[in-house]
């Protein structure tokens, strides 16, 4: 591959894949933060900085109420630094820090000293918004584009995406493939294709399609996964790793009211489902190999992108659920920890002491780091990363 090659090929990564993850993850970082920032303004909390990415500052300016408002270097989340988040001030006096007691003034404008109902009101913004925010995308997408419905309500067996590293990806199956017949069987609908795959799991299937016109033919082995039965009883289930083609559909264009009603229909559903897959993993119902993190995300919002801009603002507003939902898990670091410390200072009628948050947040950092590890883990083998590796070395 000569050089040229090379520097096309990266180019074209960076615009397919780097450009559309950067813009929704901007996006969701801006809009969770945004909901922190403004219920702090309106407790007269004073904001010291709004900062997209951590790191070093990129670029940035100061507003006349005297926020840093600023881009970082590392492009992977965001923050909202208030002022006077702990009970004193660290000043810097020649090279060593001292603390100081704040003054009257200084009171009044602190996140510390706001009440238990105003500073937990600060934190559930952020991810309350996250979920106005998917609310409002669908809403906005049954408004100007329609709610989209089946022509028929028996779909065809047509190949609608294949899923990277599935047995359809790796048997040679694309997009627009119309799947006629799996060794013996005929097949119509896209109910039968699962009827049949379902109950052949790791086993090599002969598969027949059509593909513009002509019949090909193929043989794979299908793919698995474990569910649990009625009776409790552990299932293996065959899996393709294919969606369907909506074939052809209508759109129906509602109004505003009935817009924002089906938002918070969608938005209910993807959360439902979203913590029915974590209850299913917890329970061992469900495998979680399929959670995936930043490199999954980057390689999806390349893909979506490319399907238009209706499915990329249905892409941003599950994971804005996401994002939101994430957040209110219990943990330290996370806003769901501090909930979780308000809620205890709410009972007990005073916050825990200073050593016990500092080794919650420890807690919560160590977990947050080795869920980090975790699903990155399974990015690189998802994205089979490895075997690409084994493949330079051999």
């Amino acid at each position: 591959m000569d050089i040229t090659s090379l520097i096309l090929m990266k180019l074209s990564f960076l615009w397919e894949v780097g450009i559309p993850f950067l813009v929704a993850l901007t996006i969701l970082v801006f809009i969770h933060e945004l909901g922190h920032f403004m219920v702090a303004k309106w407790c007269n909390v004073k904001v010291e900085v709004f900062s997209i990415g951590f790191g070093p500052e990129l670029y940035g300016w100061d507003d006349q109420a005297g926020t840093r408002w600023k881009i970082s270097a590392i492009p992977l989340g965001g923050y909202v630094k208030m002022f006077g988040e702990s009970e004193t001030i660290l000043e810097l006096e020649g090279t060593e820090k001292k603390e100081r007691s704040m003054t009257t003034e200084e009171e009044k404008v602190s996140f510390h000293h706001k009440t238990l109902l105003q500073r937990a009101s600060v934190v559930v913004a952020g991810p309350l918004i996250n979920f106005m925010f998917a609310i409002f995308a669908f809403a906005a997408l049954f408004v100007f584009m329609g709610l989209p419905e089946p022509v028929s309500d028996r779909q065809l067996a047509i190949v609608g995406n294949v899923l990277s590293g599935s047995a359809a990806d790796a048997g040679g199956l694309k997009s627009g493939d119309q799947i006629i017949k799996i060794d013996n069987s005929n097949i119509t609908y896209f109910a039968e294709l699962q009827r049949i795959i379902q109950s052949r799991p790791n086993v090599r299937i002969f598969v027949e399609i059509l593909r513009n016109g002509e019949n090909v033919n193929f043989d794979f082995v299908t793919g698995s996964k474990s569910v649990k039965n009625s009776a409790g009883n552990a299932e293996e289930h065959g899996l393709l790793g294919i969606s369907v083609q909506p074939g052809e559909v209508k759109y129906d264009k509602k109004n505003p009211v009935e817009a924002i009603l089906l938002g918070f229909e969608r938005t209910y559903f993807f959360t439902v489902r979203i913590l029915e897959y974590i209850r299913d993993i917890i329970t061992g119902k469900q495998s979680a190999d399929q959670l995936g993190g930043v490199l999954r995300i980057a390689q999806i919002s390349g893909e979506v992108a490319e399907l238009g801009i209706a499915s990329f603002i249905s892409f941003l507003a599950v994971l804005s659920i996401n994002l939101g939902l994430i957040n209110l898990f219990p943990i330290p670091l996370l806003d769901g920890g501090h909930l979780a410390f308000y809620a205890i200072e709410a009972i007990r009628g005073r916050p825990l002491g200073p050593k016990a948050q500092e080794y919650g947040f420890r807690v919560g950092l160590g977990l947050v780091g080795a869920l980090f590890l975790f699903v990155t883990w399974n990015d690189l083998v998802y994205l089979k990363f490895f075997e690409a590796i084994a493949k330079i070395l051999t």
